[in-house]
């Protein structure tokens, strides 16, 4: 079992700008089912590691980055990392190392129910939907002639384990329906369901669920998701999706003249949301605009941005989601106060041989994250790049702070959970298995601290860790480079603005 290292700025750099394709294949045509629309898109939410995506534009599996859009046929697949995909109603899909995930059908009904099938080809993934939702979801798995199918209630929350002779479903929360010798059966949480690929006989039942290693980070990311910040509060969103994020990592506010404004924490007067990001192409529909920012979905696919003096930049929710075609659309085509161009996509499709995705920077880029000395150190206009999603409490006052020093810390400290290695040596995610870990604020017991071994490296000169989300495994690489800053050192204080 070992941690994830965290890659260099200039190792992103490189990856994004000059990374072969690794695969080719031709591009899916896919034509919608009658009364269906195939306009759907979903996030990938975390991306932890060593993690590809084939978006089904012509290249094959590529390297992902965090808010990429997912749409029907992607897969995404996981060597030593792991990645989480959210949908609109705040389900996710946790897919664990050495695993392959795909999406054959994401659509939407005449009347707008999401109709989803995911594919879990191999390895291990979590299931975990929302109560009130209203959806179609369905779970594939098994040998392609003969595929097992589960249509997944509402509240389900399972984990599945496969591989080509066999499956495990363990149902960690609601009820699932399994085909049985003599009808449906409904198994209730905590019983584990076994499939055979090579034998005839039906599905078995044991009264108990085996624990994983990556259970504890499913949990405290369903945990997170469940904390669903409301449509209200963001001008009745058309979908829930990225609202967490946007009530951890900011804070609406009554931005002078400007009236109220979502703004990150973190932020000041220098920072701009347009400084950095990727574009990503999409085949047919053209560039779509990703922002690396833990909370770069929702502001980037609804409402607008715009500059207020003395305030700097904030979000109003509004008008018209965006889905691929989310180019930004500001007056003249200019950023205010700098008066620079807002980044335009590239003018044709990519090269051959090339990317499709093109990394966009005007400024250096400003991350927080761990010292050497075990400190965690928020940097202003880091925009909440390189702090987890939890383990750090409220982040307004480390904020402030910030908005007054320039930088703002607090002593941490990483547990490792060295005891819960069920997989070593089975099938899917085995032994390239991520290495569960959790942020805490404080100091911790000297027999508790891992070893730098134990961080794969990831301590090393001019990184910092964690990335982008997520309390435990906080070797979880983002959109953007991980480090002090990217290309320049640390911008601190001196910004103008309301401190927030």
């Amino acid at each position: 079992m070992r941690a994830i290292a965290v890659p260099s700025a200039a190792t992103f750099l490189a990856l994004v700008l000059t990374a072969p394709v690794l695969t080719a294949q031709s591009i899916a045509t896919v034509s919608p089912s009658p009364g269906m629309s195939k306009v759907r898109i979903v996030r990938l939410s975390e991306v932890m590691g060593a993690v590809q995506m084939d978006r089904g534009v012509g290249r094959g599996f590529e390297p992902a980055i965090e808010n990429l859009p997912v749409v029907e046929s992607s897969r995404i697949q996981t060597e030593a990392g792991a990645a989480e995909i959210e949908f609109e109603d705040n389900s996710t899909v946790r897919v664990a190392p050495d695993s392959e995930v795909d999406f054959p059908e994401l659509e939407r009904t005449a009347s707008g129910v999401p109709v989803t099938e995911v594919r879990v080809v191999r390895g291990m993934a979590y299931v975990s939907l929302v109560k009130n939702r209203n959806s179609d979801f369905t779970l594939v798995f098994g040998p392609d002639k003969k595929p097992e199918a589960l249509r997944l209630l509402p509240a389900s929350h399972v984990r599945l384990r496969t591989n080509a002779m066999e499956a495990q479903l363990a149902v960690l929360g609601g009820t699932v329906q399994v085909d049985g010798a003599d009808g449906a059966i409904t198994v209730p949480r905590k019983r584990t369901v076994s499939f055979s690929f090579t034998q005839p006989n039906h599905p078995a039942i044991s009264k108990d669920v085996a624990p994983e290693s990556l259970d504890k980070w499913d949990s405290q990311s369903a945990e997170y998701h469940a904390q669903k910040a409301t449509l209200s509060a963001f001008g009745n969103a058309p979908a829930s999706y990225g609202l967490n994020d946007m009530a951890y990592y900011g804070a609406f506010n009554n931005a002078g003249g400007c009236g109220m404004m979502w703004q990150p924490y973190f932020a000041g007067a220098a920072w701009n949301p347009y400084s950095a990001g990727v574009w990503a192409w999409y085949g047919n529909a053209g560039y779509s605009w990703v922002s690396p920012y833990p909370w770069g979905w929702m502001p980037y696919h609804y409402g607008s941005w715009s500059y207020c003096p003395g305030n700097g930049w904030g979000w109003t929710p509004g008008g018209a989601w965006n889905g691929l075609g989310n180019v930004p659309a500001l007056s003249k085509g200019i950023l205010p106060r700098t008066g620079s161009p807002l980044p335009h996509p590239p003018s044709g499709p990519p090269a051959a041989g090339r990317l499709t995705l093109t990394l966009v920077t005007s400024s250096p880029l400003v991350v927080s994250g761990i010292d050497r000395k075990g400190s965690f150190i928020f940097r202003q206009d880091s925009a909440g790049l390189g702090i987890p999603r939890q383990g750090l409490g409220n982040l307004r006052h480390f904020s402030q702070t910030s908005f007054r020093r320039g930088t703002a810390s607090t002593p941490v400290y990483l547990s490792l959970d060295r005891d819960r290695d069920s997989m070593s040596g089975r099938s899917g995610a085995g032994n390239s298995q991520l290495a569960p870990m959790t942020i805490h604020r404080g100091f911790a017991p000297s027999a508790e601290m891992p070893s730098e071994a134990d961080f794969g490296g990831m301590n090393g000169p001019g990184s910092t860790s964690p990335n982008s989300g997520g309390a435990s495994l906080p070797s979880r690489v983002s959109a953007m480079p991980s480090g002090p800053a990217a290309g320049g050192a640390p911008r601190g204080g001196g910004a103008a603005g309301n401190p927030r």
